[in-house]
């Protein structure tokens, strides 16, 4: 059992009187005090609709060591990586030491909460086999079946988890289980995986391969053969990504034939048809039967899952009556208590744990309080969205050695910001980019993608990419830890396949919130190849950088085969003009005076996406690569442009 000390409990009952969501809003009532111990029923058997066990902890509350009588609401999080596994990311900004299961669990039972962790089907010591992701909502509900049933359950559930804890979270709550009251979804929960976590744009996100290849060697299959896992261990990632493009077969991870298979399910499968609109990765086409439940979608700007976080947010709070909340911050993938990104600091106050009273833990608490446990609680009268504005910081590097670029936090009424402007930002042949109209004789400009030396990853969106890329605020430069570099590590824009668009330096702070558009006009000379876009905050020379810091923000792709449509895709003619969009992840940012607001164009991200070989093939099946020869049209009848989301000051 686990026996908290007295202030400890003092704590928490001062913690109660606060409610929930970043500090704002009413006090809510408690019932009772929070002075349980904890008493664990390891590997539970929880049986699905199918017949397969699902290894389940149950942390219940007791006294004197004996799980006490009566019925309380639960909280549960479902996971691939090992139910008694401690989390990396259970930690706090003041405790950098994560906290296991056992003292997660504490920390809610000690209030009154029965907390259950469960093995996902086919992981570790839950029976049936794995397949990523289209398992989970049926098993979920099943699980919240089962719940409600138990003689200690008083029929109201919580849900909580990060990335995968949060997708399984976020699938249940697609099938409208019994019991589903309250989410706590932190960096996950599928929109829609097509256009982001599995595909973006109609190209592949190659850390499905890097996860695969992880989780995959920790597998029960692996772990019970030595030989196969030796003969893994023994894999150079690097070496194998160099080598791409790959035979199916014939990959990293061919000695996991199922993890394999379902990589090359998602990779092959081009068009968004039946297969990605199933339940676990397409909750947009589940919102209207979605559970009426109170929900909180966390996320980071640098996050794989940001437009994931804001979609779902935008779909169901139209749709339902229970409270659904946007938390936004500065953060990588479950970076929430950590003031950082990549080489970017945004000081002490970017964590969710600083922004109000009370750190993670404490405010996953006041949620599920007010939404599982308190009767008659006062309405929540707080914003609905909390977002972190990265910038305006001194621009100084720490003495860890990032760069210090600010930021603040701020609440909104909605996400997009009601009062945003959209302004098209225009390309101009000379490399600038500004609001004013293109002439009628502007010059295309072009250039050759050759998929065989691809534009490195430099930061950005990623997660589960080690050790090929990381997700985060980087200098887009070239250098020794940028897989893909060469010397003598130019910046990015050197690249004779990188056009760079920016402005002059502005004479006054402008601040971009929100989607990231851009709208080109574009040709090639192959019938397809794919377009970038990257929205850069770029710092003038200074003592700390001499050269500058080209700070990226978001960027997005488009594979030019799904110009028209993601469900019929078509070649293009080689040679015609096409208009095309291509969409960036959401983004929030304050450009300082002097800092000049940049649009990099190219056809390549890699390792963050599969490469474009340009020549047609089948998605995941080109063995082929040819060199395109790319255009972007500039001219008034063709005005490339892309959209920034203003945002009027703020008092």
């Amino acid at each position: 059992m686990f026996v908290g000390d007295l202030s400890r409990r003092a704590f928490f009952q001062a913690l109660a009187l606060y409610s929930v969501f970043v500090g704002g809003g009413a006090s809510a009532e408690v019932e009772g005090e929070p002075d349980y111990e904890t008493t664990l029923e390891r590997n539970v058997g929880m049986t699905t609709r199918d017949g397969v066990r699902l290894a389940t902890d149950v942390y219940r509350p007791a006294r004197n060591g004996r799980a006490v009588e009566g019925r309380f609401p639960a909280i549960m999080e479902r996971t691939p990586y090992d139910r008694d596994a401690t989390s990396f990311r259970d930690i706090t900004a003041a405790d950098a030491k994560p906290k296991t299961r056992a003292e997660v669990a504490e920390y809610y039972v000690r209030h009154g909460y029965v907390v259950i962790f469960q093995d996902c089907r086919g992981c570790y010591d839950s029976q049936g086999e794995f397949t990523k992701y289209l398992s989970e909502g049926a098993d979920g509900f099943d699980t919240c079946k089962w719940i409600v049933a138990q003689p200690w359950s008083n029929g109201r559930i919580g849900t909580m988890g990060l990335s995968y804890a949060a997708h399984t979270q976020v699938a249940l709550g697609c099938l409208n289980p019994p019991g589903l009251k309250a989410m706590y979804v932190d960096c996950g929960g599928f929109s829609n995986a097509y256009q982001g976590g599995i595909r973006q744009g109609g190209a592949f996100e190659l850390k499905q391969i890097t996860w695969a290849y992880m989780i995959g060697i920790q597998s029960r299959e692996v772990r019970k053969d030595p030989l196969r896992m030796a003969a893994l261990k023994a894999v150079d990632l690097k070496a194998w990504f160099n080598s791409m493009p790959w035979k199916r077969g014939h990959t990293p991870i061919s000695l996991m034939p199922d993890y394999e298979d379902y990589v090359y399910e998602q990779w092959e499968h081009g068009n968004f048809d039946a297969f990605w609109k199933q339940v676990g990765i397409y909750a947009a086409g589940y919102y209207d039967q979605f559970a009426d439940a109170a929900m909180v979608h966390l996320s980071g700007w640098y996050d794989a899952y940001s437009r994931t976080a804001t979609d779902n947010y935008v779909g169901l709070s139209k749709r339902k009556k229970g409270p659904v909340r946007l938390i936004m911050g500065p953060w990588t993938h479950g970076g929430r208590s950590t003031s950082y990104a990549g080489d970017v600091e945004f000081g002490p106050g970017a964590t969710l744990d600083a922004d109000g009273p009370g750190d993670y833990f404490a405010k996953r608490l006041s949620w599920f309080e007010r939404h599982l446990k308190v009767s008659g609680a006062k309405p929540d009268d707080a914003p609905p969205v909390r977002l972190f504005v990265m910038g305006g910081g001194s621009g100084r590097k720490t003495p860890e050695g990032r760069l210090d670029h600010g930021g603040r936090w701020r609440s909104e009424t909605d996400w997009p910001i009601p009062d945003r402007a959209l302004t098209p930002y225009y390309l101009n042949e000379t490399g600038r980019l500004s609001t004013a109209t293109p002439t009628a004789a502007a010059e295309p400009i072009s250039y050759d993608f050759d998929p065989r030396r691809p534009v490195p990853t430099i930061g950005g969106t990623v997660t589960s990419g080690e050790p090929l890329m990381r997700g985060g605020g980087y200098d887009q430069r070239e250098g020794p830890t940028v897989y893909g570099s060469r010397q003598p590590y130019l910046p990015v824009e050197a690249r004779p396949d990188v056009l760079v668009f920016e402005t002059e330096p502005l004479v006054e702070d402008v601040e971009v919130t929100g989607d990231i558009e851009a709208d080109l006009w574009i040709s090639s000379d192959g019938p397809d190849t794919d377009f970038t876009i990257k929205l850069i905050d770029v710092y003038p020379a200074s003592d700390d950088y001499p050269e500058g810091f080209a700070l990226n923000l978001t960027d997005g792709v488009l594979r030019c085969r799904y110009r028209d449509s993601w469900e019929k895709p078509t070649l293009m003619t080689p040679g015609q003009i096409y208009r095309i969009k291509v969409s960036a992840f959401p983004t929030s940012n304050l450009f300082k005076r002097g800092h000049r607001i940049r649009l990099d164009i190219s056809s390549s991200n890699f390792p963050h996406f599969d490469v474009n070989p340009n020549t047609g093939a089948a998605e995941g099946k080109g063995l082929d690569q040819r060199v395109a020869r790319n255009t972007v049209f500039l001219d008034a009848s063709r005005p490339s442009h892309v959209v920034l989301p203003l945002i009027p000051r703020r008092a």
